[in-house]
């Protein structure tokens, strides 16, 4: 995999957000599924990214074990924009990023980097977000996603219950993420962080 080349053509933060305010004005989302549904899921993940980008916000602990890091990394996320755990979680990854000049976040769209998507697959499925870190000489020295740990055990409960709900689902899950507010995600990525320069 020539992860130089994915790095140069992906997005950065604040570039992936102008993106998806466009495609949103003109009635549209990332990926090939069009449609009313999937322009639902896109606009309200606009409103959740920036309810997260304005009131993240990480203690000093938090902020101390970032700066621990020694080394450029690069955070390379696949991604679509009417994914809800996406919306739920990038926006941490992008405030975690923002304390350190040593990891440089990037975002590609899972749909079109699927020579890549298809090596970190979870469970069979191409699950999204999917935080790939590579370090400076751009080896994989670590990975996280779809979700953080006890989201994902929301989505196993109901995936094997004998009555799948899909509609029940979503609504728990976002309820978590709600109450959660980020706590967890940004201590599963700060553990990814001290794993990272173990690795190092």
């Amino acid at each position: 995999m020539d992860f130089k080349k994915k790095i140069q053509e992906a997005y950065n933060y604040e570039d992936y957000r102008s993106m998806i305010d466009e495609l949103v004005a003109q009635g549209k989302t990332t990926g090939p599924i069009q449609g009313e549904m999937m322009m639902q899921h896109t606009t309200m993940n606009v409103q959740r990214m920036n309810k997260w980008d304005k009131i993240a916000k990480f203690d000093a602990s938090a902020i101390e074990r970032v700066n621990n890091l020694k080394c450029v990394h690069t955070w390379l996320v696949l991604t679509e924009a009417w994914c809800g755990d996406a919306a739920q979680n990038i926006p941490f990854m992008a405030k975690l990023a923002e304390q350190s000049p040593l990891i440089n976040l990037k975002l590609l769209l899972r749909d079109e980097n699927l020579d890549l998507m298809d090596q970190y697959l979870t469970n069979g499925g191409r699950g999204i977000p999917k935080l790939i870190v590579l370090n400076d000489e751009y080896e994989v020295v670590g990975e996280w996603g779809p979700r953080p740990k006890p989201a994902q055990e929301i989505l196993y409960k109901y995936k094997t219950s004998d009555d799948w709900d899909h509609d029940a689902f979503h609504k728990e899950l976002h309820l978590w993420y709600a109450k959660d507010r980020g706590q967890t995600t940004t201590h599963e990525l700060l553990d990814l962080v001290d794993h990272c320069m173990e690795k190092k």
